[in-house]
């Protein structure tokens, strides 16, 4: 059976959902981030190099990390006739690889660097955290929140042309993919006007009953608050 190597509060609740959505059966192994660093533990070095989850092993004992390539190679064996891709040569199809990509290639790293400088001020020593974060501040409103209204002002109009999705007119594994940064984004940086299609958009994914038995095998999801 599917295998799914999953860190709480991770991309790797992506992967749960698809797979609820193709109705595939799948084994979880779980793991938990260390409470004052965040970060994963060393037990999943043993599984992939990186010891970053989401990580699969195929039926066949195949190892397959990244999130992007995990749903790829989850489509290609699993979707058969549930339509979670666009047909080829299309423009949905080209739209669906894009965001596919996007998410992680260019949305993810800003959200990422917005929480490190959220995180900047906690656990330094207290005579030098006004110091720290005022620098984390500034870092905020010059570099990480301009570019986040900008990406956040685009995701709003993609969806507002896509009928609520982002390849097509109907859902597919790219609003999966696009699933993480905009709960990100509305937890790190809020929802607020111009926003309208991003917060109908995540009522709605979240409102799949696939979505929440995800919720339910994956455990407590941080991002959701």
């Amino acid at each position: 059976m599917l295998k799914v190597h999953h860190l709480n509060n991770s991309r790797s609740q992506r992967v749960l959902w698809l797979l609820e959505e193709l109705g595939v059966p799948y084994d979880v192994v779980r793991y938990e981030r260390d409470k004052v660093t965040m970060r994963a533990p060393a037990a999943l070095q043993k599984i992939h190099p990186l010891g970053k989850s989401p990580v699969i092993e195929s039926e066949e004992g195949q190892i397959i990390a990244e999130t992007g390539a995990i749903i790829e190679f989850l489509i290609e064996r699993y979707d058969s006739g549930r339509s979670l891709v666009p047909p080829p040569d299309t423009q949905e199809r080209r739209d669906w690889t894009y965001w596919l990509h996007y998410a992680e290639g260019s949305a993810m790293p800003l959200l990422l660097l917005k929480l490190i400088f959220m995180r900047m001020p906690h656990g330094v020593p207290f005579f030098i955290r006004p110091l720290v974060k005022k620098i984390a501040k500034t870092a905020q409103a010059k570099v990480t929140d301009p570019q986040l209204t900008t990406h956040m002002l685009y995701w709003a109009d993609a969806l507002r042309q896509g009928n609520g999705w982002f390849a097509g007119k109907a859902f597919s594994a790219a609003d999966i993919m696009m699933s993480f940064p905009l709960e990100a984004a509305a937890s790190r940086v809020g929802l607020g006007e111009g926003h309208g299609p991003i917060k109908d958009f995540l009522e709605r994914i979240h409102a799949r009953p696939a979505y929440q038995r995800a919720l339910v095998t994956g455990g407590p999801y941080e991002l959701l608050k």
